[in-house]
């Protein structure tokens, strides 16, 4: 008997192991964003030339393109040291200030959702990325001092879902501003060969274009539905992977075969069956679903704009004609429209 497809990972394999070893490693390897890829590769390119940090960089996208990924290649392509942090963990200017004062020169630091900085962080970011400096207050009202501390130069990379957050003084200091785009299904299946080859699942064409389908236009979410395969095929298909056991698979998770999840399906039929397809506010929305208004309007809402199941008016949001053939409904003669 010849060997099973799918091989049992190490016990000790984590879902965030497999992950981190799913990345690609230089801009080569990264499948998609032709354009911005050949753009950053330009970047570092000419500081490489001129023996000088990389200029700041904002990448600007949905969640599950890569702008972790990106910034990661970054540093190794430039060589450099890569630090990490977030923007709700930047609450106050000294949480900053502790960053910036050890970092190295040349090193990268990564600010993922860097539109929820603290205002008064943001503030200092600002000389800090034109002038390597910040200025450091010490003591209280009329005999407070400002103290300038010079820093090594670095470079800034940040990422952000919700690039319109950002205040202009930020978003022009940075030398470059990509936008990641959602990918095409071609893409996709070229991200699914690969992330499968190298996990051990052996899918062939028609499979790897079924998870692509499902997958939203998103790497990260394609990867996970791959893993979720894996496991399906492990348990059920006796490490033999099939057309039917992948959609199977998917199915268990309520990811239908245009990758709408349980959340997307929520909303639409709110929109559909509670308000007559609209228009209807976020946050009345939120509610009817049990979600965050955030949640939806970051997570939900560009999926369902993009595939032109949901429209966004001035009185509110409202469901399309497509959406109503997606759930084999017809659209009532009296919806309510904007």
């Amino acid at each position: 008997m010849s060997d099973p497809v799918v091989s049992p990972e190490p016990q000790d394999e984590t879902e965030l192991a497999v992950e981190g070893a799913l990345r690609p490693h230089s801009l080569g390897e990264f499948i998609g964003q032709q354009k911005v890829r050949g753009q950053l590769q330009l970047l570092l390119d000419a500081a490489a030339m001129q023996d000088r940090p990389a200029d700041h960089i904002l990448l600007a996208g949905p969640p599950g393109l890569g702008k972790t990924t990106l910034a990661m290649i970054v540093a190794h392509e430039a060589g450099r040291p890569l630090r990490m942090t977030s923007g709700p963990a930047i609450q106050h200017a000294g949480d900053l200030a502790a960053v910036l004062s050890s970092l190295t020169p040349g090193e990268v630091l990564f600010i993922d959702e860097i539109h929820r900085m603290a205002r008064a962080a943001e503030e200092m970011l600002y000389l800090a990325m034109e002038d390597f400096r910040i200025d450091i207050m010490v003591g209280k009202g009329a005999g407070a001092t400002s103290i300038p501390l010079d820093l090594a130069p670095f470079t800034l990379v940040g990422a952000t879902t919700r690039s319109g957050m950002l205040p202009n003084p930020l978003r022009d200091r940075f030398g470059f501003t990509a936008h990641l785009e959602y990918y095409e299904p071609d893409e996709l299946e070229r991200v699914v060969e690969r992330s499968s080859s190298m996990i051990g699942v052996d899918l062939d064409a028609e499979q790897q274009g079924e998870i692509a389908r499902r997958s939203r236009g998103t790497p990260r979410i394609a990867n996970r539905l791959l893993r979720r395969v894996r496991d399906w095929t492990l348990v059920h298909g006796a490490g033999e992977v099939s057309l039917h056991g992948v959609r199977a698979a998917l199915d268990l998770y309520d990811v239908d075969a245009i990758g709408l999840d349980r959340l997307d399906r929520a909303v639409l039929d709110a929109l559909v069956h509670r308000f007559r397809g609209g228009p209807v506010g976020l946050s009345t929305l939120a509610v009817t679903v049990g979600e965050e208004p955030d949640t939806i309007e970051s997570v939900v809402e560009p999926y369902l704009v993009r595939i032109g199941f949901m429209g966004r008016t001035p009185r509110g949001r409202v469901a399309t004609p497509y959406a109503y053939a997606h759930l084999g409904l017809a659209e009532p003669t009296d919806a309510i429209q904007s």
